[in-house]
């Protein structure tokens, strides 16, 4: 196992498989990313909303890649463990005319800035608001040729906005391009579900991530293990599965019949019983409701009513 490091700059803001990679990885190595905030270094702690309104908006997610991870090959999974993140003490939240989830009723721009005190904000009196760092976007080279706007995820993972996502967690996505080509960013200090006014508390963030490769693994779409240990809500410790379509419904249908599969498939269970247990079990949650035009559901099960479940058994 090696370490490397890889800087923000030069950063991308397209997803395309014909990208050259800025760093060549093996399976087991670990990557110290630093990542500019979504803006790409764009917003300043004393822009106003007036000065926000001109930024680069091409620049939007700024991402630090691709890295090439060797044998990486169509239908492995590539197995991205989260190890630390670490903000610099400050982010922003905006409000942006035409988007957001309420963009008929707030369409003012505005933009707060957030003295981020490590695990825990005090900016917006009188809430006190818990820090946990994660990235927005984490994602390999989508299937097809072209120049891909970040906005919409998709199979591949990219703007899934999974705010489980964050230290201790593991994401597991299909590879569609030798390499895999991983790229992240879109840091995130902290999200509600659903990322409703189209920010989270966006912010630079260093991030250490473990890649590791699976061969030839049936996957569909992106898949997180979330860690007990850092999550506090009722998702936590859990087998999420993430899905994103044009409408909410239809993902969290898409998502549903993903983890009836995963159930079946990984942990033997029959698909009508993977279907009960969904119906009393299972957590369907909006992730993000604001890149349009997808919608991303997120659908989780507890680890505790699957004790010992693996997804990947040793050996």
């Amino acid at each position: 196992m090696s370490e490397h490091t890889l800087a923000a700059e030069p950063t991308h803001s397209v997803w395309d498989r014909s990208l050259p990679p800025r760093l060549n990885i093996v399976p087991e190595d670990q990557v110290h990313f630093h990542c500019l905030d979504a803006s790409g270094g764009q917003v300043q702690k004393d822009m106003t909303a007036t000065e926000f309104q001109s930024i680069d908006r091409t620049r939007i997610h700024a991402l630090t890649g691709p890295v090439w991870i060797d044998g990486a090959e169509p239908g492995d999974v590539l197995q991205i463990d989260v190890l630390f993140t670490q903000h610099s003490g400050w982010g922003w939240t905006s409000v942006i005319e035409g988007l957001g989830f309420l963009k008929e009723r707030f369409h003012e721009p505005y933009l707060f800035h957030w003295h981020l005190d490590g695990l825990e904000t005090r900016s917006l009196f009188p809430a006190v608001v818990p820090v946990r760092p994660f990235l927005g976007v984490m994602g390999v080279a989508p299937p097809v040729d072209g120049s891909f706007r970040t906005r919409p995820p998709g199979t591949f993972g990219g703007n899934m906005d999974v705010r489980e996502l964050c230290a201790g967690s593991t994401l597991y996505l299909p590879v569609y391009n030798r390499g895999a080509l991983f790229s992240c960013g879109d840091g995130h200090a902290a999200q509600g579900d659903g990322e409703v006014c189209i920010n989270g508390i966006e912010c630079p963030l260093d991030v250490t991530l473990a890649f590791h490769l699976h061969k030839q693994q049936p996957l569909s779409g992106p898949l997180v293990e979330s860690s007990e240990s850092v999550a506090s809500d009722a998702s936590c410790d859990s087998w999420i599965v993430v899905e994103s379509a044009t409408d909410a419904v239809s993902a969290a249908r898409a998502a549903t019949h993903r983890m009836i599969d995963l159930l079946s498939s990984r942990w033997g269970m029959s698909d009508v019983h993977a279907y009960l247990l969904c119906s009393v079990a299972l957590k369907l949650r909006l992730s993000q409701v604001v890149n349009e035009p997808m919608y991303t559901v997120s659908a989780a099960i507890s680890k505790q009513i699957l004790p010992g479940a693996v997804l990947f058994p040793a050996g």
